[in-house]
């Protein structure tokens, strides 16, 4: 078992997610695809578009895995700890978004 799959706590989890989050490209793609999930969960709600919701996680994953797969080389942490990596992957949005990490 891998350290990710390990982590009793989110806070033992995230510097190690991280860690599979190097590469700027990657992070970058983690970033446009969050805000990509966020315009279309702003739309679909304000539209009243409710189908619109299927797209979320196809959109959101999409550019996340494209990270791994292509620029990281690794498998995402998805995979080992689905929760802590979906909640992993807002806070690095917030962590970016308020310059706390660089893309």
């Amino acid at each position: 078992m891998s350290d990710i799959e390990n982590a009793k706590s989110f806070e033992e989890f995230y510097p190690l997610y991280l860690a599979e989050h190097q590469n700027r490209v990657c992070r970058r793609l983690h970033f446009v695809g969050s805000v990509a999930v966020l315009i279309i969960l702003g739309y679909a709600l304000i539209k009243s578009r409710p189908l619109l919701l299927i797209l979320i996680p196809i959109i959101g994953y999409a550019f996340a895995w494209t990270g791994h797969f292509f620029f990281e080389h690794n498998k995402p942490a998805t995979f080992k700890r689905p929760l802590y990596s979906f909640i992993g992957d807002w806070v690095m949005f917030r962590d970016i978004v308020v310059g706390k990490l660089k893309i």
